[in-house]
């Protein structure tokens, strides 16, 4: 996280979905105010640029029906977007991305 944030492979990218997921996960597991703290400083993060989504959905949603076993309809979303900005670095722990032959999982 750290050399991400110290922009190590440039500009980091938060989807909408990736956004939601996290505030969903906090807020289930360790609660509303932990989970706001944790949206704020993503959202106002200097190293880290918010993407919404609503213009890739449909782009997405051909990336999902043609993505592999394991990927989910935001990791599709994810698959789409680095695609569309023409670069290959994705920070996950999701081993699907590992099979894709355009991305590159770091570090």
């Amino acid at each position: 996280m750290e050399d991400l944030m110290a922009g190590k492979w440039g500009l980091a990218l938060l989807l909408e979905y990736v956004f939601l997921e996290v505030a969903t996960v906090l807020r289930i597991r360790v609660g509303l105010d932990h989970a706001t703290r944790v949206g704020d400083v993503l959202l106002h993060a200097r190293g880290m640029e918010f993407v919404p989504c609503s213009q890739h959905f449909s782009d997405a949603v051909e990336t999902f029906r043609n993505s592999p076993a394991g990927v989910s309809f935001v990791d599709a979303a994810i698959i789409t977007i680095a695609r569309a900005r023409n670069t290959r670095r994705v920070v996950t722990f999701n081993r699907a991305f590992r099979r894709l032959r355009d991305i590159e999982v770091v570090p």
